[in-house]
């Protein structure tokens, strides 16, 4: 069972769910939900259970807008800064694990992308990034994957959200018959982020 813990920010408290590998984590993987979601989506609990399988701690966050019990999320800019305050958190309590990956799905996605170089994390893993609002390609968040930082992203090809471009440090893997949610496969997502991780040296086998 994962450790479930509260974490105050100052847009008030926050969860984090834990889950540890056997042995010493050799990287530790920090993932956000979706805008309307949770931290149990299909993909997430998938990536969570095939990581933590090759020795990646995972850390699912809650924001305090979904532990209040509200559905609408909250502005940009006050998740950025729930997410920051439960990243120093977390790193707190690894100060043993070196490697800092942080991602999520959809807005968890774009969180985690914005804020990447102030938490320090080495790298980005975005399920489903929404690169538009559906039916509006020219309002394009492309620029948000833009970190300088290794970045996998995961996109269903049928995604009304629309599909990211590869780039310089940006992988894009785009799978067959998956929607916005890629609850269609959710296994084979995660198996995605686990070989991805591999690829990088931030598994332990």
């Amino acid at each position: 069972m994962p450790l479930s813990e509260p974490i105050d920010t100052p847009r008030g408290p926050a969860r984090i769910d834990t889950d540890l590998p056997a042995g010493p984590a050799a990287a530790l993987l920090v993932l956000g939900h979706g805008a309307g979601g949770s931290v149990d989506a299909p993909d997430l609990l998938a990536v969570r259970d095939a990581v933590v399988s090759v020795g990646v701690a995972v850390v699912r966050v809650t924001q305090p807008y979904r532990v209040a019990g509200r559905r609408a999320p909250a502005p940009a800019g006050h998740l950025d800064e729930a997410w920051t305050a439960v990243l120093a958190a977390v790193r707190d309590r690894h100060p043993d694990t070196r490697v800092l990956v942080v991602g999520g799905r959809s807005s968890g996605a774009r969180v985690a992308c914005r804020t990447a170089h102030a938490v320090g994390a080495a790298g980005v893993v975005a399920l489903a990034f929404p690169l538009h609002p559906p039916g509006r390609p020219e309002r394009s968040r492309a620029a948000e994957l833009v970190t300088g930082l290794p970045t996998l992203v995961v996109n269903g090809d049928r995604d009304p959200f629309g599909v990211p471009q590869p780039g310089p440090s940006v992988h894009v893997v785009t799978r067959p018959g998956e929607t916005h949610d890629l609850r269609r496969d959710p296994a084979g997502t995660a198996d995605v982020v686990r070989d991805w991780l591999r690829s990088r040296g931030w598994t332990a086998h």
